[in-house]
């Protein structure tokens, strides 16, 4: 890469400005995103995700099991014989 060239100081000026702004957005985020790990790992989301995931794994395991249990169950009941 190439060294850029400045033709006055200014130009030089404005670049450290920019590459401070820049700096200071970019440290800006990490502590934003720091902030939000934390409160992701918080022990009360924690337990918000694990209740949450383990609702809809039951309630898809239990669509399963109905939806194979009750086709299942009429064709018990429509081939047994009558009067067992």
């Amino acid at each position: 890469m190439e060294p850029k060239k400045y033709s006055s100081y200014e130009e030089i000026e404005l670049e450290l400005k920019i590459l401070k702004l820049e700096k200071e957005l970019s440290f800006q985020k990490m502590i934003w995103n720091v902030h939000k790990v934390k409160d992701e790992l918080s022990p009360k989301n924690i337990l918000e995700e694990v209740v949450g995931s383990s609702k809809s794994i039951f309630s898809n395991t239990l669509k399963t099991i109905l939806s194979n249990a009750i086709p299942t169950l009429i064709r018990w009941i429509s081939n047994r014989k009558r009067g067992n």
